[in-house]
């Protein structure tokens, strides 16, 4: 039986260390085109946050560079506790949470974060319920995710299943959730393109995916090239 992206036992596997997101992330290491770890840094940026909440936060990057470049005041909460190690390892104020119960009052922040994580929230209309109750009034959520044609280079390649590539929040459906509670969401669609050099790295790739998959092939064609897509939105209440 395929496993889908909010499967909450699938999402506590993946990051119980931080292996797989490694494996991910090294994906992209050549890319040609807008980074859209810095799309997403500018869409943040520009509504000059001060009080943020991240959550799905992972190691904690994005909110180390939201505390020492904006001077913000920055609360992570992850469900993985070793990514909340070591996000706590950067100084951060970490904690082991849920997005569908957030630990805190309403109105308590001016924005939240949701970096590439919303397509794991099992109930996603909780997790917005919750995202947007703890949001001032005027307040932003800050989401990006992938359209379900990201990476379809490499799910080709390695026959990941469509229907684990129907994700509850992607680009074709994210804005539609956000309006159901939030009165504004804007969008930028971002594309770029990787270009792979070595099987190695699609191996990793493909093994982090912990789906059944075929393995890459021997004999697979090099370099590749693997496009990102995505979008980050920006919702207000």
């Amino acid at each position: 039986m395929t496993r889908q992206l909010n499967d909450p036992e699938l999402v506590h596997e993946q990051y119980a260390t931080e292996g797989n997101l490694r494996a991910r992330q090294a994906l992209w290491q050549d890319l040609d085109g807008p980074d859209p770890r810095e799309i997403l840094w500018e869409a943040i940026a520009g509504i000059a946050p001060r009080r943020v909440l991240e959550v799905g936060g992972g190691d904690g990057w994005l909110s180390a560079r939201l505390r020492d470049e904006l001077g913000c005041d920055v609360t992570l909460v992850d469900q993985s506790e070793r990514m909340v190690e070591l996000a706590a390892a950067r100084g951060l104020d970490a904690r082991v949470g849920n997005v569908e119960a957030l630990p805190f009052p309403d109105g308590f922040f001016d924005t939240a974060v949701a970096a590439w994580m919303l397509y794991h929230v099992h109930d996603l209309d909780r997790g917005l319920s919750e995202l947007a109750r703890v949001l001032e009034p005027g307040g932003h959520l800050v989401a990006n995710t992938s359209s379900r044609r990201h990476c379809e280079e490499v799910f080709d390649l390695i026959a990941y299943p469509q229907e684990s590539r129907e994700w509850v929040f992607s680009a074709e459906n994210g804005e539609q959730s956000l309006r159901r509670h939030f009165d504004s969401v804007t969008r930028r669609d971002v594309v770029a393109v990787a270009t792979v050099r070595d099987r190695r790295t699609l191996v990793e790739y493909q093994q982090s995916m912990l789906a059944e998959t075929q393995p890459v092939p021997d004999e697979v064609p090099l370099p590749l090239l693997v496009h990102s897509r995505g979008v980050v939105f920006v919702a207000s209440k």
